[in-house]
C-alpha cells in the first residue's frame, strides 16, 4: 500500500465543479484525478533523457524535407 500525505488545494469554484462532474462522470475520487494530472502533467519522464527510438541503422539518406524524394524519377 502507498502511504499518502493529506494536503489541501484551493480552485475557482469553476474548475472545482469541473472536477466534480468529471469525477462522478468517471466513477473516480478528486483526488485520484488530481494525482494522475501531477504524474501526467510534471511526473512524467524527460523525452530528451529517454532517446530517440530508431527504426533504422545507419545514417538516414536524406532529410524529411527530402521525404517525397524517393519517388523522383532517377
Amino acid at each position: 500500500m502507498t502511504y499518502m500525505v493529506k494536503t489541501q488545494i484551493y480552485l475557482p469554484e469553476d474548475e472545482l465543479k469541473a472536477l466534480r462532474e468529471t469525477a462522478q462522470r468517471s466513477g473516480r475520487s478528486m483526488a485520484d484525478l488530481v494525482r494522475e494530472a501531477i504524474r501526467q502533467v510534471w511526473l512524467r519522464p524527460d523525452p530528451v533523457s529517454a532517446g530517440p527510438v530508431a527504426l533504422w541503422d545507419g545514417m538516414p539518406s536524406r532529410t524529411s524535407v527530402e521525404h517525397d524524394a524517393v519517388y523522383d524519377k532517377q
